[in-house]
């Protein structure tokens, strides 16, 4: 299958995400996008190795319980 450049429309529809938030996600959190001119453009496996270590750098932390005094 061949993997084609995507516009910021495709890539939202793909991601189920709104152009907004490609647009957000371009200046503010280093989405990968490559724009030769005017538009961008996207690779869907640039981006989904993006999304996947985005997720990883996330850690889950413990919430600690409060112990009440008595």
């Amino acid at each position: 299958m061949e993997d084609r450049w995507l516009s910021v429309e495709e890539i939202a529809q793909y991601l189920g995400v709104s152009t907004d938030t490609v647009y957000l996600w371009l200046n503010k959190k280093g989405m990968p996008g490559h724009r030769p001119g005017k538009l961008w453009r996207f690779k869907t496996a640039e981006v989904d190795e993006w999304v996947k270590s985005s997720t990883e750098k996330k850690t889950i932390k413990p919430t600690q319980k409060k112990r009440s005094k008595k």
